[in-house]
């Protein structure tokens, strides 16, 4: 399949995400290599797509949505970007980096309380924002109210703040990753390549959203399957269903996607959300030494983790197969490591 041969719609609806406004980040396409020495460990033909290699703001795919996400920011004025998650996200990390680098403040909202220790993604973070609070609640939910109390209280200071959801999960912030999708497609192409299945990790559900969207937009035939590291497996479908269903509305295509239609996976959380588990521990370990590549405890680690025990058991992937890396290896260099050994 041609990009010249899709339906006028679908040329319609790549044709307006091309022209749509977005700030230049990502300087290269990232690379898609074979994991040759996993593949011949699992039997199975294992290709990774290095997002973790993009080369602004320490890697990580955060940075493609934040591309589109800051263009509307400056097109709207805004002075200061206001956004949160956990203390060692990547998110909150790469939209600090990206507002210093196009001359924005950056306030962050950490759900819970201040942390002893000041590491990984956090001391980044902290070094960048222009101002740090905490919610004082353990809710992850806690996050969002406190972004829209904080933007509410810049509006009264006279600033002109920009809210980005936790973790960049918008619609907006999703078809940057729509875009991965079709880099991934054009590599392809040029490498003959015709991947069956893509997996990812899974969290805000952003990501998954973008390349789900992508992917249908362009017809292909791999499955996008994702690992859920911090919501239930139905909450996390609800949540990009309707991402997915948003993002395309915004370029006026009538797509319905339906949360039956998102294939998640669950049973990887270990103990929660940004805590390294025994399984993503081990994860981490094989492919660093059968690789020379350094997955994250919070989101990549475990998502491998999930992946290469079903391929172990002989289920649910057809080959040949892509893991995207996502990147975040600040967070491998958070706490006392400890963790690896576990």
């Amino acid at each position: 399949m041609t990009m010249s041969i899709l339906n006028n719609g679908v040329h319609d609806f790549w044709q307006r995400l091309q022209i749509l406004p977005r700030i230049s980040l990502l300087r290269n396409t990232t690379l898609l290599q074979p994991l040759r020495r996993l593949s011949e460990m699992l039997q199975a033909e294992i290709w990774c797509k290095r997002d973790d290699l993009i080369s602004f703001g320490l890697g990580g795919n955060k940075i493609r949505g934040l591309e589109i996400l800051i263009a509307d920011a400056l097109r709207q004025n805004a002075d200061i970007l206001v956004t949160g998650a956990g203390v060692q996200s990547n998110h909150v990390r790469a939209t600090a980096m990206t507002a210093r680098h196009m001359g924005l403040d950056c306030q962050t909202v950490f759900w819970g309380s201040a942390p002893k220790c000041v590491d990984g993604n956090y001391r980044i973070s902290r070094m960048l924002a222009s101002s740090v609070v905490f919610t004082e609640n353990p809710e992850r939910s806690s996050v969002d109210s406190e972004i829209t109390r904080q933007c509410k209280k810049l509006l009264r200071q006279g600033r002109k703040p920009y809210p980005i959801p936790r973790g960049g999960a918008c619609a907006l912030g999703a078809l940057g990753h729509a875009l991965a999708a079709e880099e991934l497609y054009l590599q392809c192409l040029k490498q003959n390549i015709i991947p069956k299945t893509i997996v990812m990790a899974t969290g805000s559900g952003g990501t998954h959203a973008g390349w789900l969207l992508g992917t249908k937009m362009l017809g292909n035939p791999w499955r996008i399957v994702s690992y859920t590291v911090s919501r239930e497996v139905e909450e996390v479908c609800v949540q990009i269903s309707r991402l997915v269903n948003e993002a395309a509305k915004l370029l006026d295509q009538e797509l319905i996607v339906g949360e039956d239609e998102v294939i998640v996976y669950g049973g990887f959380i270990g103990d929660g959300y940004g805590i390294p588990s025994v399984e993503a521990a081990s994860a981490i370990r094989l492919l660093a030494s059968c690789e020379g590549i350094l997955l994250d405890p919070t989101y990549t680690g475990k998502a491998m983790a999930g992946m290469m025990e079903k391929i172990h058991i002989g289920s649910g992937f057809n080959y040949p197969l892509v893991f995207i890396h996502s990147g975040g290896e600040p967070s491998f260099f958070a706490g006392d490591g400890k963790w690896l050994s576990i």
